[in-house]
């Protein structure tokens, strides 16, 4: 399926921004970009290294963004940076048009989930707030349909200091910190708040390094809770030197998968596998922008109904695992597993 008018990308300048567009330029050379931010240099800076793609400035602080009254221009609205207004969504479900978001956490997506249930059929809306725009949760997934039933899921994150995302990465991580100190985890099929010393815990990386972390409140846990039945699911997570980092080379991003369940034979099974990029978290982000887009719009199977989704209702995580390996990620066995 084609599509004359482009997505717009708000924040496009930045670095999940720029990486998406950059990952949807090579995924579909035709689609056209609009690279929008509040520095019009910047943005035409990244859209003049694409094709088909312009720029133009915003003001998220106004209803029409500063854009066109109409809203006929575009096919879809991307906002990789926090709508803390709501106008970027408000402005798609005027114009009917999908929307996807990053940048509202756990705890900030009430709003959107409220404008999406008062008009539930104007647009689709893609609620993927989580880890890496959901790219981890679809490679959890992925893992898990190994098992005919999954007892437990525990995933554990390195993020490198220096590879939050930029200014607006490090924004939402403040943000998200002063929301909450308390992490979500389900429990025996409960989802249950933990707080203090309970929160407290350890990421082990690929090459044997310990390294403190904290259970956290992220979308990861219900959809992958809920999407595989799981009654036992936590979401572990350290920002600290990675392992790219500790070699000398760049920072590199690392989540350890850990699975218990059934297999198919009816025996015991577990796996442990880690998920790995040598670049950081900026690929996993931009391919989990990339393949909500491509949902949205039709452009991987049927284009997305209106209402709420979030990255497993839309995206097959067979198709995220084809996209990891097209971006240079690498599933590993965990030693000893």
């Amino acid at each position: 399926m084609g599509h004359t008018k482009p997505v717009l990308i708000l924040g496009g300048s930045g670095q999940a921004g720029s990486g998406a567009a950059a990952l949807l330029r090579r995924r579909h050379p035709a689609l056209p970009l609009v690279i929008a931010g509040r520095d019009i240099g910047r943005a035409e800076q990244v859209a003049g290294g694409l094709r088909d793609a312009t720029a133009v400035t915003v003001d998220m602080r106004r209803g029409d963004l500063g854009l066109p009254a109409d809203g006929t221009g575009f096919s879809a609205v991307v906002a990789t940076l926090w709508d803390d207004r709501l106008n970027a969504l408000r402005y798609a479900q005027r114009h009917g048009l999908p929307y996807l978001g990053i940048s509202s956490g756990f705890v900030d997506i009430a709003p959107e989930v409220v404008a999406g249930a008062q008009r539930p059929g104007t647009a689709p809306i893609l609620l993927a707030s989580h880890f890496c725009a959901g790219t981890v949760v679809l490679a959890a997934l992925h893992v898990a349909r190994e098992f005919h039933r999954v007892d437990r899921i525990a995933i554990g994150a390195v993020l490198d200091e220096t590879d939050t995302g930029g200014p607006a990465g490090v924004a939402d991580l403040e943000r998200w910190v002063t929301a909450t100190s308390a992490g979500l985890v389900r429990r025996d099929g409960v989802f249950t708040w933990v707080a203090g010393a309970d929160t407290e815990t350890e990421v082990t990386t690929l090459d044997g390094t310990v390294l403190p972390a904290a259970r956290i409140a992220v979308l990861d846990v219900p959809s992958l809770a809920l999407a595989t039945g799981a009654p036992d699911v936590r979401f572990d997570f350290a920002v600290a030197e990675s392992a790219g980092r500790r070699r000398g080379e760049g920072p590199s991003a690392e989540v350890r998968i850990d699975i218990d369940g059934i297999g198919p034979s009816g025996a015991p099974l577990t796996v442990a596998r880690y998920l790995v990029h040598a670049a950081g978290q900026r690929p996993l982000t931009a391919l989990g922008i990339a393949l909500g887009v491509e949902r949205l719009l039709g452009l991987a199977g049927d284009a997305a109904a209106p209402g709420i989704h979030t990255p497993e209702s839309l995206i097959d995580p067979a198709d995220a695992a084809e996209g990891l390996a097209e971006i240079g990620a690498v599933f590993v066995d965990a030693p000893g597993a």
